[in-house]
């Protein structure tokens, strides 16, 4: 049962730690980050990463998506999915090639650059939804944005990394098969089921759960709903809070919605998603910061610009404000689970020098960590414009 002593201890510290950051006037989710580092293989190490934190972090990064899709508002999403489309394409470009580049620079063959490009291409939304609820700022035209934006990224990330393990003939498979256009079609039919569901089958659940005569019958329901869109995102290759986040979207739309928000949020917020964002930091070790410290910083600033310009500038050429910009551009800017499962993959197939993995790894959560400062940094600044 030494699980139970790593958890009361990460429900502990990230609470404190969160009270802290709150006080300070900052996103209670920076100190829950650091909650992960402090008490990691990083400082205290008193937490080692392990299975069971692992799945329990899964199952608080589905929750939290999940939630944002019941907060979101499905017109907004459908009005900006120009724009959410164009962020994350050009999200996806500048990541591939500033970091592709630079790493061509650091002495790596061709493709392996080409990958580790890849690896910073995708956007994990998590943390900045969680900054964007604090404030009050996932209901306006940067949130959604921002929320639009980071589903496309998945996507275009998980097509990108198929193409690649697909013709590169280094193996590996990103989905179903090793056939990207079988995979492509594989994923169209479950965004087709996606549209079914949101549209006849989730309204029709919940009704009939809401006449079941067992205790929180509706709440259920909707986990049933969400974890199985969830888990069909990933057998056909997407993420599954992509899956999760269309559940909640699906859910969003019912009359039990309200009750639904309520308990999942319970759930959520006082366990699975704490140590989430406790997981992130507990990956984090500073083993090889000395040796490659120059790759680190290089790759550091890349990750954060190549993300932060392709959201404000491309945001800013559909009539947004440099303030709303700003926003669009630092909520893109969070790597997380999305990177570190790409940067996985690289590593079991041997698409990247072994002896990078690390640093790699470190400059993904040192980015993760920044993206909230960075965010509520600019939310602030836009806030103070407007008053």
């Amino acid at each position: 049962m030494e699980f139970l002593g790593e958890l009361i201890l990460i429900l502990l510290t990230t609470t404190l730690l969160g009270q802290l950051f709150s006080r300070l006037n900052m996103p209670a989710v920076i100190g829950q980050l650091l909650s992960g580092i402090v008490l990691g293989p990083a400082i205290l190490n008193w937490v080692k990463p392990n299975d069971i934190v692992s799945l329990f972090s899964e199952f608080g990064v589905i929750l939290l998506m999940f939630l944002a899709g019941l907060e979101s508002d499905l017109d907004l999403l459908k009005k900006y999915f120009k724009l959410s489309f164009t962020v994350a394409s050009v999200g996806v470009i500048l990541p591939v090639i500033f970091a592709g580049l630079a790493s061509y620079a650091f002495g790596m063959k061709p493709l392996e650059a080409l990958f580790i490009g890849i690896v910073f291409a995708a956007t994990s939304v998590s943390i900045s939804v969680v900054v964007l609820q604090e404030a009050n700022q996932l209901h306006t035209r940067a949130g959604t944005a921002i929320l639009g934006a980071a589903v496309v990224d998945d996507i275009l990330a998980v097509i990108v990394l198929s193409l690649f393990t697909t013709f590169s003939h280094e193996g590996g498979k990103s989905g179903l098969t090793d056939n990207f256009f079988l995979n492509l079609l594989i994923e169209v039919v479950y965004f087709g089921a996606v549209w079914v569901i949101y549209k006849f089958i989730a309204p029709y659940f919940m009704k009939t759960a809401e006449k079941l005569d067992v205790n929180y019958s509706v709440v259920i329901a909707s986990l049933v709903l969400a974890l199985a869109m969830a888990w069909a995102a990933d057998f056909v290759g997407l993420s599954a809070v992509v899956g999760a986040f269309f559940g909640g979207l699906a859910i969003r739309q019912t009359p039990q919605y309200k009750e639904v928000n309520s308990s999942v949020s319970a759930i959520g917020y006082s366990i699975f998603i704490p140590v989430f964002f406790a997981d992130i930091g507990l990956s984090m070790t500073f083993a090889s910061f000395v040796k490659d410290i120059w790759f680190i910083i290089v790759m550091t600033v890349l990750a954060l610009l190549s993300k932060f310009w392709a959201g404000k500038y491309s945001s800013e050429l559909f009539g947004f404000s440099k303030g709303e910009g700003n926003i669009v551009g630092a909520g893109m800017v969070s790597r997380g689970e999305v990177a570190l499962i790409v940067a996985q993959i690289g590593i079991n197939h041997h698409l990247f020098p072994e002896d990078i993995y690390s640093s790699l790894i470190l400059v993904i959560i040192v980015t993760t960590v920044i993206s909230p400062f960075i965010l509520n940094y600019y939310i602030k600044k836009q806030n103070t414009v407007t008053e």
